[in-house]
């Protein structure tokens, strides 16, 4: 290079070039591109040996370079543009050669390129190209060229129809699908995007119409089978969704979702073990397939086979960790299994993926709202239903956690937000019926109640159509049945109404457990006690028990107050008396109730009333009979038990109500002793947690269901001590005006 000049180093680089020298060519080219590298001849000629080594894209730079340095070089646009078309890139070719023309550059070799590119398959490629840069309405306008140069293109109609469809224009894109097969017939991809269209604007005949003819053409169309099977799914049509998924696999069988989505059809009807088999299939053939994982979880989680739906939706977060929905489900079991800390924790990790997941936060709230987490539950609904406004579940939920918090007002405005979203919400009524009557509204709150009998989880039956007492047909010499529901205390407290019937002239039958109608016979009635249904014939009317008191129309000032109604056997009442101390003051206690009932919170220590136990004369007498019991074995004082026989026979409370006539007064949590000492006219104070259940409503001491009935409440969530100083002072007080 020191010897000779950059131009005879080109002039011995063409020559060699000429010559079918391509290494000797490319090294003398690179020795000038390395002195001088915008040298416009060197790199053009660098690019066409480029080129000739079956490198195009590496040639593209070196084409690029040369036009810079030289644009009115009419070879060197030539050449770059020729490139573009050989790599396909049509559009680009095209773009360059109107900057050719722009630029003044002609000649034979342009007007021939400019014709190669107005060829109809060069627009129809063009069109897949901007097709697959997603500029969808260029796509489209270049397709149309295509058909302007050649009308019976039917792959450019058919085209454009995909490029519709892709916009959503579907009506659009069948127009355009139905031109390609006017052209022609025999095309199944047309009739099969037909089918799609078709089934995205939910026409599932005509989709299923349109894929059979695709299939009719080409009888090995899998994917066809396959929409045909989505299509009776929507249509819940399951059998032949089964069968058309199976038609796939026949074809297809390694067509995993057709396998995961037969494996679906197949447990929405119940064929459980044929759907997991399904899933299984589907990831044999596909193992990352995190669909069928969950759809396997889902399962599992219906089985209540709560540990492997866990591991199953696990398994679908390894694959995708970003699986928001598998997330929620674990919460929900975890919850399910009162695991409430890790259900939140599930919760939020659904949250953190999908922010505006508004049932996560409804069950989050849910979760917080069992750990009386009462502010950050509504915390939790308010999130919820600032992503969702209209969500009814939010609305009652929340009603629930202001109703625990005593905040009354606000829970029957979230309970009717939720009911003027959804008027016939069942639960939400049913709820709003409990902060009506804790308000002491038992008009309005009796009539919500109404509403448990149309729950899907109920407690009771409604009175069947032709058996309905409206309150205001005569029942003269009507026959009348009643039928129990829910606990002992709930019947015990409503059992005063059955002779309300009778005075309104109807032959009462009461249908309730064998257990009670020894107790229950001590009603001032007539009343028959069963514990079958009479035939129909035997009836004119019938409700359920709790409903009487809508049916009388109960508010405050009308409660049956007649105290007692119940009564205690006489010789049992004399037989426990005789077993008692009569020289103490007597106090039947009970601590506990049912774990199963709903209203938890209820029931506190037995340790409790070791303050009163050392109450001068004061003899503590046990009421209680099973869960709690063992709480016996370990306090520090004196409590009387009234052995193995105590209530040990086939009718309950008989022994209970005896013992309670020979206390001198009853102290007992919120269960079935509290209704039956207030029935029986006793004595009772009744504990209550701070927002009880509502028939002892808020903030009052008394009780209108129970005139001999003291009630002590909670002043804070939580606490007893409060409870108990109270009792403690008001039983000194009692013992000292009993001994006046």
């Amino acid at each position: 290079m020191a010897k000779l000049t950059i131009n005879q180093v080109l002039e011995q680089a063409i020559d060699a070039h000429k010559a079918g020298k391509s290494q000797e060519a490319h090294r003398l080219y690179a020795a000038i591109l390395k002195v001088q590298p915008k040298h416009p001849d060197a790199n053009h000629n660098t690019g066409l040996l480029t080129v000739g080594f079956g490198k195009i894209k590496l040639a593209l730079p070196f084409f690029k370079t040369a036009l810079e340095a030289n644009p009115s070089n009419a070879q060197f646009w030539y050449s770059h543009i020729i490139a573009l078309i050989k790599l396909e890139r049509l559009i680009d070719a095209k773009v360059l050669l109107d900057q050719a023309k722009i630029k003044g550059i002609k000649g034979a070799d342009f007007d021939q390129l400019e014709q190669s590119l107005n060829d109809a398959d060069v627009y129809n490629n063009m069109g897949n190209a901007l097709q697959k840069q997603n500029k969808l309405e260029e796509a489209v306008e270049a397709y149309n060229k295509a058909l302007a140069i050649k009308p019976d293109y039917a792959e450019a109609y058919y085209n454009i129809g995909i490029a519709l469809q892709k916009q959503n224009k579907l009506e659009e894109a069948i127009e355009a699908y139905n031109k390609a097969l006017t052209i022609k017939p025999d095309y199944a991809d047309a009739y099969y995007n037909i089918g799609i269209a078709l089934q995205k604007q939910n026409k599932l005949e005509e989709a299923i119409e349109a894929y059979n003819k695709a299939l009719a053409i080409k009888p090995d169309y899998a994917t066809a089978y396959y929409n045909i099977g989505i299509s009776f799914k929507k249509k819940n049509n399951l059998e032949e969704t089964v069968e058309a998924y199976k038609k796939a696999l026949v074809i297809k069988p390694d067509y995993a979702e057709a396998y995961c989505n037969m494996g679906t059809a197949l447990k929405n009807q119940d064929k459980i073990e044929e759907a997991i088999e399904a899933y299984n299939k589907a990831l044999k053939i596909k193992p990352d397939y995190t669909d069928a994982y969950y759809n396997i979880g889902t399962i599992l989680q219906q089985q209540n086979k709560l540990e492997e739906a866990i591991e199953a939706y696990n398994k679908a977060l390894a694959i995708k960790p970003d699986y928001a929905v598998a997330y929620y489900n674990i919460g929900t079991i975890l919850q399910q299994q009162n695991k409430l800390e890790e259900a939140i924790e599930a919760y939020n990790k659904a949250l953190t993926i999908k922010p505006d997941y508004a049932i996560a936060y409804n069950n989050m709230g849910n979760a917080l709202q069992k750990q009386n987490k009462l502010e950050e539950a509504i915390e939790a609904y308010n999130k919820a239903l600032a992503i969702k406004s209209d969500d009814e579940d939010a609305y009652n939920n929340m009603g629930t956690a202001l109703k625990d918090q005593g905040k009354l007002e606000e829970a029957i405005k979230a309970y009717n937000n939720a009911l003027a979203i959804k008027p016939d919400y069942a639960d939400a009524h049913h709820n709003l019926s409990f902060a009506l009557l804790s308000n002491g509204r038992l008009k309005e709150g009796l009539e919500e109640y109404e509403w448990r009998l149309r729950k899907k989880k109920r407690t009771a039956d409604p009175a069947r159509a032709n058996f309905i007492w409206g309150g205001k047909q005569s029942l003269n010499n009507k026959r009348f049945v009643a039928y129990e529901e829910q606990g002992l205390g709930d019947i015990i407290q409503f059992c005063r109404y059955l002779p309300f019937l009778e005075q309104k002239g109807a032959d009462v039958s009461f249908k309730v457990r064998p257990a009670l109608h020894a107790l229950l016979q001590t009603l001032d009635s007539n009343i028959t006690f069963s514990t079958t249904y009479p035939d129909e014939t035997q009836i004119d009317f019938e409700a359920p028990l709790m409903s009487l008191p809508h049916l009388f129309k109960t508010h405050l000032d009308t409660i049956p107050s007649t105290n007692p109604y119940l009564y205690a056997d006489r010789d049992r009442t004399k037989t426990w008396g005789e077993r008692l101390r009569t020289d103490k003051f007597n106090i039947g206690i009970c601590w506990q109730g049912s774990k199963t009932k709903v209203d938890v919170g209820r029931s506190f220590p037995l340790s409790l009333f070791e303050g009163i136990s050392k109450v001068p004369n004061v003899e503590l007498i046990s009421l209680h009979k099973g869960e709690g019991e063992r709480q016996i074995e370990g306090i520090n004082f004196e409590l009387t038990t009234l052995g193995a026989d105590f209530d040990s026979g086939d009718d309950a409370f008989i022994d209970t109500a005896a013992v309670i006539m020979n206390c001198d007064l009853i102290i007992t949590s919120d269960t079935a002793v509290a209704h039956l000492a207030g029935a029986l006219g006793c004595q009772t104070w009744v504990a209550l947690k701070h927002v009880p259940d509502w028939r002892w409503m808020l903030d009052r001491s008394d009780s209108p269901w129970y005139s001999t009935m003291t009630l002590y409440r909670q002043k804070t969530p939580g606490d007893w001590a409060y409870v108990f100083d109270a009792i403690n002072r008001n039983l000194h007080i009692l013992i000292d005006q009993r001994r006046q």
